[in-house]
């Protein structure tokens, strides 16, 4: 039970006793009177509890100060409640913010990367490009009565592109040593690229028996249509020993 509550109603009680008090004091001409019921209302003021309100009224203060007690619990709540609100709208505004930044980072990196490897993808074909019509045709030449194998390897430098001549070179080296008259005696497969049988290889040119350059050609064609490319038929090769 609040006191202050309780000397409030006190206070108010005490003072409507005194106020009538000096009412009757001035009417019968007794100053003093008056004077000590001055020091009455000051001294019911100060000693007041809640004993000595009335038991009807007692209720009402008990009522009034529950009630002034919750008024200000739920201010209080409330206050509470709008802080907690705003601290949480603020966390959330930071938080996506922070998303959104992250978001667009990702984006731009992304970007990026597709964009670099869409550049080295572009310039990688380009580059195939200009080596392919660089390269020469077997019909470019002379026809010769024997090869050495530097002669072989020099006539497919030219007419294989540069990219793909090291994968190419893996193959025919393990298939025929560079020797374009190598024959395999129980297949019969034939050539530098041991075409199998070697009359396919007649489709490149009537000369595929004694010409290098009639067996690249058919050999580099092999490739490219079954595998895509030297270097995708040398990774063939090397997981199952044969193209």
């Amino acid at each position: 039970m609040s006191r202050i509550s309780v000397r409030g109603f006190a206070v108010a009680s005490a003072t409507a006793v005194t106020t009538v008090g000096a009412v009757v004091g001035v009417a019968t001409g007794n100053a003093a009177q008056a004077t000590s019921d001055d020091n009455f209302e000051t001294t019911a003021a100060d000693s007041t509890l809640l004993a000595d309100i009335p038991v009807g009224a007692q209720a009402q203060v008990q009522v009034a100060s529950l009630a002034e007690q919750a008024d200000v619990q739920a201010a209080a709540a409330d206050a509470t409640a709008r802080k907690d609100a705003e601290e949480a709208a603020r966390l959330k505004a930071a938080q996506d913010a922070e998303a959104k930044k992250k978001a667009a980072d990702e984006k731009a990196e992304r970007e990026k990367k597709e964009r670099e490897e869409r550049e080295a993808r572009e310039k990688a074909e380009a580059a195939e490009r200009a080596s392919r019509d660089a390269v020469r045709d077997a019909s470019s030449f002379a026809a010769q009565g024997s090869y050495s194998v530097s002669e072989v390897k020099a006539i497919a430098r030219q007419m294989v592109p540069a990219s793909q001549f090291q994968c190419f070179s893996n193959i025919v080296n393990h298939e025929s040593t560079w020797n374009y008259r190598a024959q395999n005696p129980s297949s019969g497969a034939y050539g530098l690229v041991q075409a199998l049988p070697g009359s396919k290889m007649a489709s490149a040119g009537a000369d595929w028996q004694t010409n290098p350059a009639t067996q690249i050609k058919w050999g580099l064609n092999y490739m490219n249509d079954r595998y895509g490319s030297p270097c995708g038929a040398w990774s063939f090769w090397q997981a199952n020993r044969w193209y």
